[in-house]
């Protein structure tokens, strides 16, 4: 194959092309599973101690090639009054914990009283994730009084809602005592791979959630109970409300986003040099109709997404209509995205080029194997200080574009708030704090090394970056990152995030569609509800074939008929 042209930085980078994104083929949801399939992973009870309310503990052995994992799994009551999602609550309706090894009676005590205090417990480095779910007060009780009197729970409730638990948090390597990155990596392989076992978690948090409910189905008192359709339960995931606090995370690792976008583009790249072919026009069209089914089922009282949704239905319905009218003239994939490009909406721009991926599996899922990266930002004190000016006019060009002069360009600041341990935006002249805000200014950075550069470089061009950090040593980090970033491909994302009318959402769902989360519903420009693993294979479909096509998850149809022969 011919080398592949990648979309510009410019392009790939945009922060509001970012935030139109769509779960692919290379989000950790699906390659998570595809490497549980491909490698036979054997994921059962080794106890299922419930009592008819659903409350007590259940533990899954889970045998990769590689490891032998337990997840397990705390059940208890919670008062409706304490019911509360946000970091600072203190009990929950599941915790949970992913670790190492067996889980005999001795660990399973030791368990039962710390990991259900979450925070406040104590783990060790046999842990690898921490985590706690609250039920779906929406739906939860409805579908258990419907299957206990024989009958299919309403699939338009279901569709509206979309899981039966949701995670509050999902802790990884290194939090409260567990292992580091660095154990799970040499150690256990199989969850080498970006927030694999935060992703597990939530996959066999999924499973639970099913076989809970069916254990309280299943009891004396209803004889005439049945167990949910397949399909139905396929179509269940788990659900997400994902915070401000994911955003800086995406800019305090900017090697890990330049890695991830790499991957994805140089996969775009491969598909979009390919020629077409009638049959998959017609492939790609019946993704199309999916993923319209799919956004149509998108339940959302936020304006802003409604429209987003709307324009990308009329734009696909478009689309749709072009390749009918054109069949015989569209020969490449570039030429149908180059179409996109000049008469769409960004997000139909990427559902596109997503959907396209699928059509490609031997193109593209090997890239999976390279989404890590080792982070580390450094300079070279020795080199000449002008080397870095060059690579700011270079590589940084897009911060100029900011005037930090115009007090709206500078006017937020992101913090951490001492009482409720959660991110927050300021106002700079309104709110207190500013001098304690997080290091997210970029652009702004950028800007001001710069400045100071030329300045001393009109001194003397023979300066080292050493010279010039003895002057100014309050850029190192900046310098670090400049020195780091502009050797990679794409380098930072592209956007002033210190401006009055940032807008984090597109933070939130450029890191969600890596992870392969779907049915973004913001509730706020601030946090926004998803739901994980819709559509994945059950854990009973793992060992067969033709479960790796649940891209765009649409409600299933549940007949009468079936209804009456489940009961």
């Amino acid at each position: 194959m011919q080398n592949a042209i990648l979309r510009p930085p410019a392009q790939a980078m945009d922060l509001h092309r970012l935030g139109a994104g769509f779960a692919s083929r290379l989000s950790f949801m699906r390659t998570l599973v595809r490497h549980m399939m491909a490698n036979q992973w054997r994921i059962e009870y080794s106890r299922f101690d419930l009592d008819k309310h659903g409350y007590g503990q259940a533990v899954f052995d889970i045998q990769t090639p590689n490891s032998h994992l337990s997840f397990v799994v705390f059940s208890q009551y919670l008062d409706p009054n304490e019911r509360d999602d946000r970091v600072i609550a203190e009990q929950w309706d599941l915790t949970m914990t992913l670790l190492e090894g067996e889980v005999d009676d001795v660990t399973l005590a030791m368990l039962a009283a710390n990991v259900p205090l979450q925070e406040a417990g104590r783990i060790d480095a046999r842990s690898i994730s921490l985590a706690r779910a609250n039920r779906s007060a929406r739906v939860f009780s409805e579908v258990l009084e419907n299957l206990r009197h024989g009958r299919q729970p309403d699939v338009k409730r279901l569709s509206e809602v979309g899981y039966l638990y949701r995670t509050t948090a999902v802790y990884g390597a290194g939090k409260f005592g567990a292992c580091d990155w660095d154990k799970v990596v040499n150690q256990h392989p199989d969850l080498a791979s970006p927030f694999a076992s935060e992703m597990l978690v939530c996959y066999l948090l999924r499973q639970f959630s099913l076989d809970q409910l069916h254990h309280m189905v299943h009891q004396d008192a209803y004889p005439h109970a049945v167990d949910m359709d397949v399909d139905l339960q396929r179509y269940l995931g788990i659900g997400n409300s994902t915070g401000l606090g994911m955003a800086p995370w995406l800019i305090n690792h900017p090697q890990v986003m330049a890695q991830w976008v790499l991957q994805r583009e140089t996969a775009l790249a491969r598909v979009l040099q390919m020629p077409v072919a009638a049959a998959q026009i017609n492939q790609l069209q019946e993704l199309m109709t999916r993923a319209c089914q799919h956004i149509r089922e998108v339940s959302t009282f936020d304006a802003w997404q409604a429209n987003n949704n709307h324009i990308l239905l009329a734009d696909l319905e478009a689309l749709s209509n072009w390749f009918n009218g054109t069949a015989t003239e569209v020969h490449s994939w570039q030429q149908i995205h180059q179409w996109a490009e000049r008469n769409y909406s960004l997000e139909t721009q990427e559902l596109l080029l997503n959907l396209m991926l699928e059509l490609y599996p031997q193109m593209v899922d090997s890239l999976a194997q390279q989404m890590a990266v080792v982070e580390s930002l450094q300079y070279d004190p020795t080199a000449y200080a002008q080397d870095l000016a060059d690579a700011v006019q270079d590589k940084y060009d897009w911060v100029f574009d900011y005037d930090f002069n115009d007090p709206q360009q500078g006017a937020t600041f992101w913090y951490y708030s001492q009482n409720k341990i959660e991110p927050r935006l300021g106002k700079v002249g309104t709110d207190a704090g500013a001098e304690l805000q997080m290091f997210l200014g970029i652009a702004r950075a950028v800007q001001d090394c710069h400045t100071d550069l030329l300045s001393l470089l009109a001194i003397d061009q023979e300066i080292t970056v050493a010279d010039f950090l003895l002057r100014y040593p309050s850029h190192q980090g900046i310098v670090a990152r400049i020195a780091t970033m502009s050797q990679t491909t794409y380098g930072e994302i592209r956007a002033n995030l210190l401006d009055a009318n940032v807008l984090p959402m597109h933070l939130l769902r450029a890191k969600l569609a890596f992870f392969g989360v779907s049915k973004f519903d913001p509730k706020s420009a601030l946090w926004v509800r998803n739901t994980m693993f819709q559509g994945a294979p059950l854990i009973s479909e793992l060992g067969t074939d033709g479960h790796d096509d649940w891209s765009f998850p649409v409600a299933p149809t549940i007949t009468v008929q079936q209804e009456v022969a489940n009961g």
